[in-house]
């Protein structure tokens, strides 16, 4: 049993993110790939990312898609986008104040073009 004091001080030390994240189950929900890669203004971005890293999801204003997703690696980079045709449900989550993430399965570069394929997760509390 954690006192109120000594959560505190868990928090202080490690962080919340560090303390919740033993509480926290990825609950597997797709594979699919990340749309827009040719499209990425900063390139460098591609040589920094590796398969199994961890993604980060937020909903983005677009006016070309009202339920764009960017998938943003853990620094914060936009790699690009969920595809349009996959992200009608997990904006939905989104919206209803869902956290998803998503990991890298695999890159394939081809010239310009990469394809990078990865799993979309709810995080469950």
């Amino acid at each position: 049993m954690i006192k109120d004091n000594e959560l505190v001080a868990l928090t202080n030390n490690a962080g919340l993110d560090e303390v919740l994240k033993p509480l926290v189950k990825e609950i597997f929900l797709f594979d699919t790939r990340v749309a827009g890669t040719t499209h990425i203004a900063d390139k460098s971005v591609f040589d920094e990312i590796r398969e199994g890293d961890k993604l980060s999801l937020r909903r983005e204003e677009n006016k070309f898609d009202e339920k764009a997703i960017a998938i943003l690696t853990q620094s914060g980079k936009k790699i690009g986008y969920v595809p349009e045709t996959d992200n009608a449900v997990f904006s939905r989550l989104m919206d209803a104040g869902k956290m998803l993430s998503a990991a890298i399965n695999s890159i394939k570069n081809k010239g310009d073009f990469r394809l990078i394929s990865i799993s979309i997760f709810l995080l469950d509390f």
